[in-house]
């Protein structure tokens, strides 16, 4: 039997605290071994070594997730983090993204789409939710620049096999989507990572988008 996954939660509503462990204890596949209203008990705390993914709420009051993710990913530079907040705009969800957090999911969601997402950035992917990717994808306001880095380049096709990872499809239903195999799947989802520069399919997602804010 496989150990279950590690989760560790920050979040400082009470009430979402105590329901989120609810629907935990019911997962044989989860395991909440701490939860943290406050930050700074969240980054002192001994069972972060020990956790697989953060649950982490982007308003904790006087301050945000992000202060929080970068602290938790400068001290444990592999952990997967999973933002949950009620609502954020694009600048704040590319932000998010481009410091390393393994996806976003939205408080009012179903509770089987946490489940969802958890097991899914435990695999290796990311999650982002349906109306946030509406949010990345729509055009951002234009920022003058002195400097720009270069812009990816990508084919149609490539194209198409990022958007299904922007979307925390599996390969299996991106080739479904695009009518191909699986294994030109694999192989345009290599090309991806080789003009990225990355291994992992978090690492692109956050790569694309410091390529797209270029």
């Amino acid at each position: 039997m496989h150990e279950p996954v590690r989760l560790l939660l920050v979040d400082d509503h009470t009430l979402f605290r105590e329901g989120i462990a609810r629907l935990l204890e019911a997962e044989d596949r989860l395991q909440l071994i701490a939860h943290f209203a406050s930050p700074h008990d969240a980054l002192a705390s001994s069972a972060l070594a020990k956790t697989d993914i953060v649950l982490l709420d982007y308003d904790l009051g006087e301050s945000n997730g992000l202060q929080l993710l970068r602290a938790m990913r400068s001290r444990h530079p592999e952990l997967k983090i999973l933002m949950v907040t009620a609502g954020l705009d694009q600048a704040a969800i590319r932000q998010l993204l481009c410091e390393g957090a393994s996806g976003i999911f939205l408080k009012h969601s179903a509770p089987t789409d946490l489940i969802q997402a958890i097991l899914m950035i435990i695999r290796g992917g990311s999650w982002i939710d349906s109306s946030i990717l509406n949010k990345l994808t729509a055009p951002a306001p234009p920022v003058q620049r002195q400097e720009t880095r270069p812009t990816l380049e990508l084919t149609p096709r490539e194209q198409d096999v990022l958007n299904g990872v922007f979307e925390g499809l599996t390969n299996k239903e991106i080739a479904a989507r695009m009518s191909i195999s699986e294994s030109y799947v694999k192989a345009l989802l290599q090309q991806l990572f080789e003009k990225t520069g990355v291994r992992t399919r978090s690492q692109l997602v956050r790569v694309a988008l410091e390529r797209q804010r270029a």
